[in-house]
C-alpha cells in the first residue's frame, strides 16, 4: 500500500450516479505524519467543522492554489472527509504560522473545475502528484474557490 494509500470508491454517487473515488491515506500518514505536520505548523492547516459531530477538525494542506488571481483548494485525493465537511459547512479557517484566515468557499463544477484541476496537476511538485495520477479524471477532484473577503 505504501505511504500514499489505496484507491477506494464510496460515499455518495457523484455526477452521473457514479461513486466518487477517494485515495485513502495510509495509517502512517494519518496517525504519524499528519499530526506532526499540524504540531510543527510548517504547512497550512484547514480547520473545518465536522458535518456529523460539529467538532473542529484539523487537516494539514498544501497552500491554496493560486491561478489568475483567485485562490482554490483542490483535493488531490478525491472525495476526502475534509471535502465533505467543507462542502457541508461552506466555510472554514485556514491557519498558517503567521495568521488565521476565515474563508468562505464555493465548490466548482464542470469546465471551470476541470481547468483548475488540469492547471493544478501540471504545476504541483509535492507528494500530491501520486494521488493525482491515481485519479486521472478531473471530475474526481473536488475544487473550492476561496471567495474574496466582503468589503468593510
Amino acid at each position: 500500500m505504501g505511504i500514499y494509500g489505496r484507491l477506494e470508491t464510496g460515499g455518495r454517487a457523484g455526477t452521473g450516479g457514479r461513486p466518487r473515488p477517494y485515495v485513502r491515506p495510509s495509517a502512517l500518514l494519518r496517525r504519524v505524519f499528519n499530526p506532526i505536520a499540524i504540531a510543527v505548523g510548517r504547512k497550512p492547516v484547514l480547520v473545518v467543522r465536522g458535518r456529523r459531530t460539529g467538532k473542529s477538525l484539523q487537516v494539514p494542506m498544501d497552500p491554496p492554489f493560486e491561478w489568475h488571481g483567485t485562490r482554490y483548494l483542490v483535493s488531490p485525493r478525491g472525495e476526502t472527509h475534509w471535502v465533505r465537511n467543507l462542502r457541508a459547512a461552506g466555510e472554514a479557517d485556514l491557519r498558517t504560522r503567521r495568521r488565521l484566515e476565515h474563508i468562505h468557499v464555493v465548490e466548482l463544477d464542470g469546465t471551470e473545475r476541470d481547468a483548475v484541476v488540469k492547471t493544478y496537476a501540471d504545476t504541483i511538485t509535492c507528494n500530491c502528484r501520486r494521488s493525482m495520477e491515481m485519479l486521472p479524471d478531473p471530475a474526481d477532484h473536488p475544487v473550492f474557490r476561496i471567495q474574496p473577503p466582503a468589503p468593510r
